[in-house]
């Protein structure tokens, strides 16, 4: 069996059915290379209509002017019009920035990871989270992440005494800066930043996530039940709610707001496993602009 036509590579004319048909096998093998490959496509077809009407809009009723000269003409001018398009014009190169940029925001939500502490505590979190340092994202994007939940955080803060600073860190470690939020079974956002799983005391909506559970430092895959709720408020104030009621995180609320403090309090009242969590959490506090 032959491989699959690059139509990037070859003077395939744009309307060709193998190199459409190739088009098709060649976006589910490398769809970078076939969104690359349509756009130069599509800027051909741009350019054959371009083309066509020119020609509809010369003077007609000449010699040789007949059905078959216009067949003629129309197959040149579609060659022609693939020629120029593997040069290109400029038109293809936009639509691949744009898409590509736009197929990049639709990736699917990640599995979550759990750290199998008991319910009720920070038990999971999407994979790749918690390796989603400050760096891996611009500041635009970590400030847009910042202002849609800063509200969130002063309004629970003010409930409870629990500093914002420490909410918006954990839930910009804990979610990767909202790229990892814990999704419901129709896709819709269960608001859950923080990853805390619905124990026998949660009477809430539910997500049900395939997570990866650690035991005995053996990962395994079990589907886990994490808390819904109806708003980045009542996550926020749940989650609040939790550190200021719990003892066992009394500690952290007498830092006095010293980021470094409350990131070593946090890890050593057992909120993550990851030995390296306090030193994410006060790089993640660090990048915060909350002023």
């Amino acid at each position: 069996m032959s491989a699959p036509l690059d139509i990037t590579t070859t003077g395939g004319l744009a309307l060709d059915s193998q190199s459409l048909a190739s088009l098709r096998v060649q976006a589910k093998q490398s769809p970078d290379k076939a969104l690359k490959a349509a756009a130069q496509q599509f800027e051909s077809v741009f350019l054959n209509m371009m083309l066509k009407s020119m020609r509809e809009a010369t003077p007609q009723g000449g010699l040789f002017d007949n059905e078959q000269t216009k067949m003629f003409t129309g197959m040149l001018d579609q060659q022609l019009a693939q020629n120029i398009s593997n040069k290109g014009i400029g038109l293809a190169d936009i639509m691949v920035k744009q898409l590509g940029r736009t197929l990049g925001n639709a990736a699917p939500a990640a599995p979550a990871v759990s750290t199998n502490l008991p319910a009720g505590k920070r038990t999971s979190l999407p994979a790749g989270a918690m390796n989603a340092v400050p760096s891996a994202y611009n500041a635009k994007f970590q400030q847009d992440f910042v202002d849609r939940m800063l509200p969130s955080a002063l309004q629970a803060g003010q409930l409870t005494g629990v500093p914002p600073q420490l909410m918006m860190g954990q839930a910009a470690l804990e979610s990767g800066w909202g790229k990892h939020e814990i999704r419901m079974a129709d896709g819709s956002n269960s608001y859950n930043l923080f990853g805390i799983k619905a124990g026998a005391g949660w009477t809430g909506k539910v997500a049900q996530v395939t997570t990866t559970e650690y035991q005995n430092g053996v990962p395994t895959k079990q589907v886990a039940s994490f808390r819904a709720y109806s708003s980045y408020d009542q996550a926020f104030r749940d989650y609040a709610q939790m550190l200021s009621s719990n003892p066992r995180y009394a500690p952290v609320l007498q830092q006095g707001g010293n980021a470094a403090g409350m990131a070593q309090a946090i890890q050593q009242a057992g909120y993550a496993t990851d030995p390296n969590y306090a030193d994410k959490l006060v790089q993640v506090m660090g990048k915060l602009n909350i002023s």
